[in-house]
Order: structure tokens, then sequence, then C-alpha cells
């Protein structure tokens, strides 16, 4: 009775050993991140009656099992259960792979063979060195002095011996550079993460059917070793139709994948969400001020070697995040052109995505391929701007507002103004509704000069007289342009946040600015005006500081957001 039952609960679905089925799949579309990607896999497979395990094999090694997704379907019901990832079996190596491996193993024992030699020669040598030092004067029996007849033989005997023996070492170790060049073209050649012949993994699915179920599968994961940048393009039309500017934003992006799987014909999707960062905030510690305590020295020794196993521990962390940092570092995308796509924009809430049209092939070998995700038309203002201290000469602007729904993420932009290409430069993170602001190369038919009109100094000649420094400048302004221009002059004077030294501006001698304070910088103005065709305008600028007449001043730019100009004096 007992032998029955325990054969029936053998036999029994639910009690038997799990079978492996091999689930063949195919890529079917792949969503890329900033610093990521998301594949997505299609298979099928027919499910025997009982629990049993769905296997994908073949999978890269830096899939994230976190990050697993399988969904399913089938002619009847089934449930999925646990996913197991594994490392695959060890036959997945390479043949090639073994065969370098054989004679990495052959060169590296040849290679210390002749580093032996080598030893062994050059001892040889020093020993001969040191019998030709000896003299003949103690060569001959008993330590006595050699006979005269006798030298010319010793002579011969030792220069034969080292000729000999320098020949034996320059041949040794000429092999021995033979071997190190083949050592390290077998390791060149050997295959490298990321790429075929690198360590896989297995993708275990348990499931359970109460019958046979033709079933069909999609699995989705995370995988390192992808990645998409923003790279831009403007045109802009400084005398479009109808006599307005017009600017055309193409927006594309670069991809690049060595994740060790080719993606071939499929569909995809770039996400401006960055997969791998933080999803939470950061959460501040309180902070405890107090008075410097000097450590006590015999406290010294015994408190260092409380923290040994702490210092030891922030160590390894900081090595780790170097390593993690390399990594993502060695995965940063190299730029090389490739075909181009057309792609539709999708905007959520909190994200952006580009449905790239069609299928599209990106192998696995880090060369990069372009799509094109948006192009965009908008109506510019043109304005040009002039910082005559630091340059005389003005810079075309163009502004505009981002009317798309993806955000603009920051990346490079290449410039042509009419036709001509003039530079390159840097869009930031913009928000759909945000003002974009691009300079557009060296407006020539503007022309800038700066003068200083006027400067006083003081010197004092009694105790307690305070010292002045008076400056005046004259910037003129002249359009040679067929049209009307608008015009932005920036111009700066010293501030003080000390009470000992005062600046002033001079109304009477400065021509009123249209804006002070710009960008929220001190002492910083900023005049705005329309310049018609041929005509001329004059900024002045005058101020003046005191200080005590015992001390020196000086002046110290101040950095701000941005590359900074090379420091100028104030003249």
């Amino acid at each position: 009775m007992m032998t029955r039952l325990a054969a029936a609960l053998v036999l029994a679905p639910g009690f038997a050993a799990a079978a492996e089925i091999e689930l063949p799949t195919r890529i079917d579309r792949v969503t890329v991140y900033p610093d990521g990607a998301v594949v997505t896999r299609l298979g099928k497979a027919e499910l025997l009656q009982g629990a049993s395990q769905i296997v994908l094999r073949g999978l890269p090694a830096t899939i994230d099992p976190a990050s697993i997704r399988v969904e399913g379907k089938g002619s009847a019901g089934f449930s999925v259960g646990a996913v197991d990832v594994r490392l695959a079996p060890g036959e997945a190596r390479p043949v090639l792979d073994a065969v370098i491996e054989g004679k990495l193993k052959t060169l590296r024992e040849e290679k210390e063979t002749l580093a032996g030699q080598i030893a062994a020669i050059e001892a040889k040598r020093a020993t001969i060195e040191r019998f030709g030092q000896t003299g003949p004067d103690k060569l001959g029996p008993d330590g006595k002095a050699l006979p005269v007849a006798d030298w010319p033989a010793v002579f011969e005997a030792i220069g034969t011996a080292l000729v000999k023996v320098h020949e034996e070492l320059r041949g040794v170790r000429a092999r021995a550079a033979e071997v190190e060049g083949e050592i390290a073209a077998l390791e060149r050649a050997k295959p490298q993460p990321g790429r075929p012949g690198a360590p896989k993994r297995d993708v275990a699915i348990a499931v359970e059917a109460p019958g046979p179920v033709a079933a069909e599968f999609t699995v989705s994961y995370r995988v390192g070793g992808a990645s998409w940048t923003p790279q831009y393009e403007a045109r802009l039309t400084t005398a479009a139709a109808g006599g307005k500017p017009g600017l055309e934003l193409v927006r594309r992006a670069e991809l690049r994948q060595s994740t060790g799987e080719d993606w071939s014909e499929v569909a995809l999707t770039l996400s401006t969400t960055r997969s791998a960062g933080g999803t939470r905030v950061p959460e501040l510690t309180p902070v405890q001020v107090m008075f410097f305590e000097p450590p006590v020295l015999y406290e010294a020794r015994p408190t260092a070697r409380a923290q040994a196993p702490m210092a030891a521990a922030r160590a390894k962390a900081e090595a780790d995040a170097q390593a993690e940092a390399s990594q993502r570092a060695a995965a940063a995308p190299a730029p090389v052109a490739a075909e181009v796509q057309t792609a539709t924009v999708e905007a959520g809430a909190y994200q952006a995505s580009f449905q790239v049209p069609g299928r599209a092939t990106i192998p696995q070998d880090g060369s990069s391929k372009t799509v094109l995700l948006s192009q965009a038309k908008a109506d510019p203002a043109l304005t040009a701007r002039i910082v005559p201290e630091l340059e005389e000469r003005a810079y075309l602007e163009a502004s505009f507002v981002h009317e798309e729904a993806a955000p603009l993420l920051p990346g490079p932009v290449a410039l042509h103004r009419d036709g001509t290409y003039i530079g390159r430069g840097r869009i930031g993170l913009v928000a759909p509704g945000d003002r974009v602001e691009l300079g557009f190369g060296a407006d020539d038919k503007l022309k800038v000069t700066r003068a200083p009109v006027r400067r006083r100094e003081n010197e004092p000649n009694w105790l307690g007289q305070s010292r002045t420094d008076l400056r005046e400048f004259r910037t003129v302004v002249k359009s040679l342009h067929a049209q009307s221009v608008k015009v932005t002059v920036t111009e700066r004077i010293p501030y003080s946040e000390n009470s000992a030294i005062t600046v002033e501006s001079l109304p009477a001698q400065t021509t009123p600015p249209t804006e002070k304070q710009v960008g929220d910088k001190r002492g910083v103005s900023a005049w705005t005006f329309d310049l018609a065709p041929g005509a001329e305008k004059e900024i002045k600028l005058a101020y003046r500081i005191k200080w005590p007449g015992d001390r020196e001043v000086t002046y110290v730019p101040q950095p701000g957001p941005g590359p900074q100009p090379l420091p100028r004096s104030l003249n």
C-alpha cells in the first residue's frame, strides 16, 4: 500500500522533476536610454503537462536580473513562476578562444625558459669578464705570473669567449622579444566583454500547465553597454520669405551599443529617461557644530587601530566606485556618422520617447547609427550683441521659444547661417516653452570702437586723504547694414562689498542703460536699441572709485556660469 502511494506521488506532475524546454527567441524591440537599453524578445514553446522550465540561452552577461519581465499567453491557461538567471555552461565558450589559450600557454612557458637562458648567459659573461680582469700576473700555476709568451693566447681566448657569449645572448633576447610580440597579439585577439565569445547568461522560467499548451512568451530585460546622445543642427536664414528671419532646428540621436547581442531588424524607441540613475531625492543628515578639541597623542594609536576596518571599507567602496565609473566611461559613445531615419515623438508627463518607424539594425561592435528625431521651424528674434570691453566686435544671436512637446537634452549643435557653416555651439537642457539662445558668429557689418575718454587718479598729499579713480569710456556702434538691426551693448563697472571702498556711477557722463543687473550680475548693465542703416549710436560710461589713501585696491573678476574670458584691465 505504501509502495503504491509513494510511486503515485513520484509520478504526479507536481512532484516530477521539472523538464527543461528550449525557448528560441528573437529580439523584437529595443528601448534605448541615455545610459542603457531594455530588450524585448518574443518566443514560442510547447509546454508539457505539469511543471517545467523554459530556458533562454546565450543572453548577455550584463543583464540586470531584477529587470527581467515575463509575459505569456497560450491555447490554454498556464502559470509563470520564478525566474532564475545562471551562467551559461562551459561549452558555450568558442573553440577559437580555447585554441588561443593553448598557444598563450605554450608561449608563456617558452618565455620563462628564455628568461632562464638569458640569466645563465649573463652569468657566464660576468664570469669571463672577471677572469679577464684578474690579470696575467695571477693566471699561472698556483696563482703565479703567467709566462709572457702565453699572454697572446689568453687574450685571444678571452676575446673569443666574450664575442661568442655576446652573440648567444643577442639571439636569445631577440627570440624573447618575438615571443612577447606574439603574446601581445594573441591577447588582443581574445574575445572581449560585449563581443562574441564573452560570458553568457541563461534565463530559466518556471511554468506549470494542466495539460499540453502552445504558448507564446514575451521576455524583456535591461542591459548596459548601450546609449544614445543628442546631436543638433540649427540653420538660420537671416532674410527669409517676407523679409523675416527663419530658423530650422534639426534634432538627431547617435546610438551605440556593445551589449553582446546584435539588434537586427528591431523596432527602436529612444527614451529621455535615465534608467540607471537614482529614484529618490538624496536624504540630508544632521550636522553638529562644536568646539575643536586637539587630539591627545597617546590616544592616536589605539584610535587608528579601531578605525582601520572602517578605513579599509571606505577604501574598498572608493575602489568599487572608481571601477564602476571606469566601466561607464568605457561605454561612452564615440561620434561616428551613420544612416539617418525619421522618428515621431511621444511626450509623457515626466519623459519623452521617440518612435523610430520601420525596423533598424544596430550591430554590437560599438559603431554608431544616427537617426533623425525631429525637425522644427521657429520665428527667431535676432540681436547683435556687443561686449566692447572684451572685444570690439558684434556677434549675431538668434533666440526662439522651444515649442516641441519633448525637451531638448544637452548636446552639441552645428550652426549654419544663410547656408554657411559657422561653427559649433552647445544647447543645454531646455523644457517645452523655454527660450533658446544661439550665437551665429560675428556680424562684420557693425563697426564697434571703444576708447577711454578720461582717467583721473589722485595721489594723497597728507595723512587721511582719500584716493579717487575716475574713469570714463565712449563706445560707438555704426551700422553698415541695408536694414534696421537690434543691438545690445553690455558694459560693467566694479562693485565693492567693503564699506571703505565706494563705487558711484556718474549719471551726467553716462548714457542711461535700458537694463541693470543683467542676469543678476552686479555692476553689469545693458543698452538695447534699434540701429537704422548707416546710423551710429554712442554709449558713454563713467564711474568713480574712492578708498583710503593708505591702502591699495585691486580688481578681481568674479566667476560666472559658462566659459570665462581672460582677465583684462579696466582701461
